[in-house]
């Protein structure tokens, strides 16, 4: 049974749509990057599967079941905002989250926290907005929960901090879980996520393993004139050209490519870009 699953999923502030049409599965087990700019529905796809948000059209379900009390059982979200009570200590937070997780992990808490050197009873407020960040995060990723929502987690933080979510996040989620990560930050998370789900204005652009994505475009570039020619009848996200040469990011596979032309594969950074320039163009 999937984790989280959306079936026609629409939903409209207004005259505004935020997300059309969404449909994907997301099975146990799997680090997923939900991927966009600013703007483009990840937000709101999150809120919904967090039951924050109602569905316009279709059905967003949470290991088959609509938003709940019960599914919030089994559901840990991270907000794109710190959200926590800044007059609180680390000792008042893990309580809190004890009374209110069952499945919250106090031992796993404690361990990560020691990382961060902090006393028991030092507040919130007497912290750096960082060392906030970390310890909302830890406290997120201390639940032994089946599926982590994580919106935003590595936006606005210096690399120091940036380096400590995604090592934080990558050793303590359950195998047997499925995690979301939210971001527009596409290298820095590509090397924790395993599929990507591309997102512009609230569309699934693309939806498959970051492997399959990668393998399925290419670069080629070389004189203009040569480039120009190969590119006849060929799928092309994005071009570029300096002087005499000429770039093109190509879907596909490099079939007949002619001597004087160079050809080398797409990072998932790269084929991001080129699918948003794309999309710019329409």
């Amino acid at each position: 049974m999937a984790t989280l699953e959306c079936k026609g999923l629409t939903k409209r502030y207004g005259k505004v749509t935020a997300l059309e049409d969404v449909s994907l599965a997301i099975e146990p087990g799997r680090v997923v990057g939900l991927l966009g700019p600013n703007g483009s529905g990840k937000t709101t796809l999150i809120k919904l599967a967090n039951g924050l948000l109602a569905p316009s059209e279709g059905e967003i379900l949470i290991c088959g079941e609509r938003p709940s009390p019960a599914t919030k059982a089994v559901v840990s979200y991270l907000p794109d905002k710190l959200h926590l009570p800044e007059w609180m200590s680390v000792e008042k937070l893990m309580e809190l989250y004890a009374d209110f997780y069952a499945d919250f992990d106090r031992e796993r808490c404690t361990q990560m926290l020691a990382r961060l050197a902090l006393e028991p009873k030092q507040k919130l407020s007497q912290m750096s907005k960082g060392t906030r960040e970390k310890v909302q995060l830890i406290l997120v990723m201390s639940r032994r929960a089946k599926l982590y929502l994580l919106d935003e987690p590595i936006g606005g933080v210096d690399p120091a901090t940036r380096d400590f979510i995604l090592d934080t996040i990558i050793k303590n989620y359950d195998p047997d879980a499925s995690v979301v990560i939210s971001t527009h930050l596409i290298s820095e998370a590509a090397p924790l996520v395993e599929r990507a789900v591309i997102l512009r204005r609230g569309r699934v652009l693309r939806d498959a393993p970051v492997e399959e994505l990668t393998a399925g475009a290419y670069t080629v570039s070389g004189p203009a004139a040569a480039v120009d020619a190969y590119l006849a009848g060929r799928r092309v996200l994005s071009e570029s050209a300096v002087g005499g040469l000429r770039s093109a990011a190509v879907e596909g596979e490099p079939e007949d490519v002619p001597a004087g032309l160079e050809v080398s594969g797409l990072e998932l950074q790269d084929l991001y870009i080129a699918l948003m320039e794309q999309e710019d163009r329409k």
